[in-house]
């Protein structure tokens, strides 16, 4: 088994400044797995059992952390959007003229919402895309009653009551 890496002075005390100053559980820890082996000197499975982690992933942190340094530590977080079409004050923008047409009761279809997406974006989409989009927004979709507005619950109970069935 080769050496491990020595780790010097400026960057222990570094972890330790970072290890007080860090802001969630998932930087608290990959922080102190560096710290372990920093300061205690820690092989890779005793830094896992200590974390509750495999001791891959701890080897993996490591190596990480020696080829991109610090920043690799801080700050990185799961989820997101990471295929993004459009920033969300870019989505805000596009929606814009279609909330002045809905505020007055128009009503929006789809279909122009999707042709105005994808001219910003320059290539299709599907529809789930714009739907995620509407959602995210905050849009519903709102459809009135099936009924004809030139109905009269009067005549049509009249009429169930005389009708021969």
């Amino acid at each position: 088994m080769r050496k491990a890496r020595p780790i010097n002075k400026e960057a222990k005390d570094s972890l330790e400044r970072r290890l007080k100053e860090a802001k969630t559980k998932g930087e608290f820890q990959r922080i102190q797995c560096m710290w372990l082996r920093a300061e205690l000197s820690l092989s890779a499975t005793e830094v896992a059992k200590a974390l509750g982690w495999q001791a891959a992933s701890v080897r993996n942190l490591w190596s990480h952390y020696f080829t991109e340094g610090e920043s690799f530590l801080l700050g990185k977080s799961q989820g997101g959007r990471r295929r993004e079409n459009l920033s969300l004050q870019e989505e805000r923008n596009l929606l814009a003229d279609f909330q002045k047409k809905a505020t007055t009761g128009g009503i929006i279809i789809v279909i122009d919402i999707k042709s105005e997406y994808e001219k910003a974006v320059g290539h299709e989409v599907p529809y789930s895309t714009v739907y995620r989009m509407l959602a995210r927004h905050g849009w519903r979709k709102i459809v009135p009653r099936p009924r004809h507005p030139k109905s009269n619950p009067e005549i049509e109970n009249a009429f169930k009551k005389t009708s021969q069935s």
